[in-house]
């Protein structure tokens, strides 16, 4: 009989036959779902376990039919089930509804959005050597700009608070100013490098690296990188070093940091000189497209918003409505996403089959469209050909 998985003592407890919540998402995200969720049961099937998926409603979905884009019951379900997947849901740009993508993780306090981002052999990249790039972006989920304290030009909430500043704290501000705020706290900046640096203990990385802007933000983001140092010296002191104490001999996993800027031409020309990035919210949002980009894009990447004891698993590409119902879509963000949440679940042999069988099917020169019209030598399939495929070699 299905079972929920549970928590207790900070500790996952998961049965051999979980039920898992799904959200399909909007556009091309039923289609893909269809594709992934049997390539997802047979993997748990092959390693002696049972997945039970469980839809519920959110997106263009669920205001159709409740008139929210979010009912209660479905937050819930994320909550009481402990661990989920979901397809992509739409965001308005400039209006409508703030992104239920945003909205679940403060929700859910799911504290670190969590991307690796590795090459698989045959997928086209723009770069020479994509093999090098092997990354785990841990980018903080809560804060920074995505806090959603922003208000438009011209609003009386707007002009408060630039009167308030002008008066009070004597910044110069021009006329009617649309204004934001940046929180930063110790708490969320340190367990978001806390979960970085033992993730980089569990999977034996060489490094992490606070990746900040602290040159200009020195109150925010400089303190989310002196907040970093503080967590790997007084927790892990014993398992990291700085990178200003390393010695050749020593075996610890080096704790660096990098300006955001300066981060993005390092990963392009020295990517194998880092492994673990932990990163405040905006610029682990850029970062994560940008190595997305190098090993074949968004559609070849997985995600995890993961907090203590709760996580959601999501294809971290848009709707691409243009594509919906066209069976093109690329399946494998959400397919790798499905993996990563196997490995979270501690079925880790299930997710290496799935990462196996994908690879081998990119291997043999079978690719969505997006991929494919980058190849010539490539063999195009559609969304459920290319499931297919993986589902017979798995």
């Amino acid at each position: 009989m299905p079972q929920k998985i549970s928590v207790q003592d900070n500790k996952l407890y998961v049965p051999n036959d979980p039920i898992i919540p799904v959200i399909e998402g909007d556009g091309v995200g039923p289609e893909l779902w269809a594709t992934v969720k049997p390539i997802l049961e047979a993997a748990a099937q092959k390693t002696g376990r049972r997945v039970h998926f469980q839809a519920f409603p959110a997106g263009e979905v669920a205001y159709a039919k409740y008139n929210k884009h979010l009912p209660e019951e479905t937050l819930q379900a994320l909550k009481e089930h402990r661990v989920s997947i979901k397809g992509p849901l739409s965001t308005p740009v400039g209006g409508g509804i703030r992104s239920l993508n945003v909205f679940i993780r403060q929700a859910l306090d799911l504290y670190a959005c969590v991307r690796p981002i590795s090459h698989i052999k045959g997928v086209p990249s723009p770069v020479k050597a994509p093999q090098k790039l092997n990354m785990v972006i841990f980018r903080e989920n809560t804060e920074d700009v995505y806090a959603g304290l922003e208000w438009p030009s011209g609003s009386s909430d707007a002009e408060a608070l630039a009167q308030f500043l002008r008066l009070q704290l004597n910044v110069p501000l021009a006329p009617s100013p649309a204004l934001g705020i940046k929180p930063m706290t110790q708490k969320a900046s340190k367990r978001l490098v806390r979960m970085a640096i033992e993730w980089a203990i569990k999977n034996k990385c060489p490094s992490v690296t606070l990746v900040h802007k602290g040159n200009i933000m020195k109150y925010t983001e400089g303190a989310f990188r002196t907040w970093g140092y503080e967590v790997a010296k007084t927790e892990f002191g014993l398992q990291t070093v700085p990178e200003s104490e390393k010695e050749p001999s020593d075996e610890r996993i080096v704790i660096k940091d990098r300006i955001a800027d300066n981060m993005f031409m390092q990963t392009l020309l020295r990517p194998d000189e880092y492994s673990v990035i932990a990163t405040p919210n905006l610029n682990g949002d850029y970062l994560s497209d940008a190595l997305a980009a190098q090993i074949g894009g968004l559609g070849i990447a997985p995600g995890a918003n993961i907090g203590d004891g709760i996580a959601v698993f999501e294809a971290i590409h848009g709707t691409a409505p243009k594509y919906t119902g066209k069976d093109f879509a690329n399946p494998s963000s959400l397919l790798l996403s499905g993996a990563l949440m196997l490995d979270y679940l501690g079925w880790e042999d299930a997710g290496v089959l799935i990462r196996k069988a994908l690879s081998n099917v990119i291997g043999l020169g079978f690719m969505t469209g997006d991929l494919a019209r980058q190849l010539p030598e490539a063999t195009p399939v559609g969304t459920r050909a290319f499931g297919e495929k993986i589902l017979k070699v798995l």
